[in-house]
């Protein structure tokens, strides 16, 4: 059956909502704070340093001064070369698929991510996701130039109108608040995935929550008119 979108281009957050990187973030964390002389998080802690940049979540979590967040982060980013940026990563399930339809159907996407770029890349690549989307955006090497949600979301569009697409129906689809609030902040309606490290009240704000990929397909990609239906809804006759 012939499908379409009521969106005119998907933007889709990166982990927590297309991937689960927790096991190797956990890892790195762990040596990480440990060699800085800090607490490690549990894995039930997770939830406050996946979605925000680095820099921000080591100064809000353990009270690292800038300039030390930005030694944290360099040691972090590091370890996640040195591992490679795709070990441990997982698809959830269902979301593959999803992007290979939504591409088949026409609809041009892109990531806006506050992963650094560099990784998104080596992950969409890794996944196979990379020839169905338009444009891959993450957040720029120093995860400060260009880290903020909202101008990530800025610039995925840009690179989505540069290339000739229609933004003018974007959606975010995000797991944390602060994709809802990047996305409000640049004018773009989220739909929140509640299978990533969110708590449930992050998805306040958001156009609608979904648990699952059937669900979000669902308000992603709907059926065809069929052609009398159409004829009908435009003839002058027609009620």
């Amino acid at each position: 059956m012939p499908v379409r979108s009521p969106w005119s281009c998907v933007l889709w957050d990166v982990d927590g909502t297309l991937v689960d990187a927790s096991e190797g973030i956990l890892r790195r964390l762990t040596i990480t704070l440990e060699h800085f002389g800090r607490k490690p998080p549990t894995r039930g802690e997770l939830s406050h340093w996946i979605g925000p940049p680095m820099f921000e979540s080591f100064q809000v979590n353990v009270g690292m001064t800038p300039a030390e967040a930005t030694e944290a982060v360099t040691f972090y980013r590091g370890l996640n070369k040195s591992e490679g940026y795709t070990g441990s990563a997982q698809l959830y399930p269902g979301v593959a698929q999803l992007v290979h339809d939504l591409h088949a159907a026409g609809i041009p996407q892109s990531t806006a991510s506050s992963k650094p770029e560099v990784q998104v890349v080596a992950l969409m690549d890794h996944f196979g996701l990379a020839s169905s989307l338009e444009a891959t955006v993450g957040a720029s090497p120093d995860e400060r130039t260009l880290s903020a949600k909202s101008d990530i979301v800025r610039e995925a569009l840009r690179r989505l109108e540069v290339r000739g697409y229609d933004t003018s129906r974007p959606v975010l689809i995000g797991d944390r608040h602060h994709d809802v609030e990047g996305g409000a902040d640049a004018g773009v309606p989220v739909i929140f995935v509640r299978w990533g490290f969110s708590w449930p009240h992050e998805a306040d704000g958001a156009q609608a929550a979904v648990d699952d990929t059937d669900q979000l397909r669902a308000l992603l990609l709907v059926p065809e008119p069929a052609a009398e239906e159409q004829f009908v809804a435009g003839s002058p006759d027609g009620v």
